[in-house]
């Protein structure tokens, strides 16, 4: 029985320490997963900032696109407008009646002989009863041109263009950012 008794301590003892180094790995174990556990925390917390800043990114991204693309429309319909206010303007000019187009004639030349004295005048084509009784002016010529005056000097040195569209475009070049502010503010 000594014997038995022996074997039972032992075996008991072993018991014991098996139980003990399992206490001892099950604490390991869940420390472990506690360890674990806290780096995937860390880790899915890191990947969702990323993801996040990503996004933010490509958010700021495709506003920023759409805005650039926005006042790209508005400017080239802006360009558009305008273009078709500086058609319309010259077209309204063109169009005058022959009493007005004769006032105005009359007007740039005076205009133009106090930089040409005695200028040859070249005018469109059928105009040139706009400018009866004509005196001061070597010659009146009647060409193929828009509406409007041309004035040279005899020797041609010196020209002036006197043209609607001239005359507008020098305006328009002046003045494009005060029409812009009237027609779109």
């Amino acid at each position: 029985m000594a014997l038995d008794k022996v074997a039972n301590d032992i075996l008991e003892g072993a018991r014991q320490e098996a139980a003990k180094r399992i206490q001892e790995a099950e604490k390991e174990r869940a420390k472990i997963l506690q360890e674990t556990d806290q780096r995937i925390d860390r880790l899915q917390k890191a990947e969702d900032k990323e993801l996040q800043e990503t996004l933010n990114r490509m958010r700021r991204q495709e506003l920023s696109s759409a805005e650039l693309e926005s006042k790209k429309v508005i400017l080239n319909a802006r360009k558009e407008i305008l273009n078709r206010t500086f058609a319309e303007t010259l077209s309204e000019l063109s169009a005058l009646d022959p009493k007005q187009k004769s006032a105005l004639y009359k007007k740039m030349l005076a205009d133009g002989k106090k930089i040409i004295h005695h200028p040859k005048v070249f005018i469109p084509k059928g105009e040139a009863d706009l400018l009866a009784g004509l005196r001061g002016c070597a010659s009146l010529t009647e060409t193929d041109m828009e509406p409007g005056l041309i004035l040279e000097s005899e020797d041609g040195a010196v020209r002036l263009d006197y043209r609607f569209k001239s005359i507008l475009e020098g305006i328009w070049d002046r003045e494009l950012k005060n029409v812009s502010n009237i027609l779109f503010e």
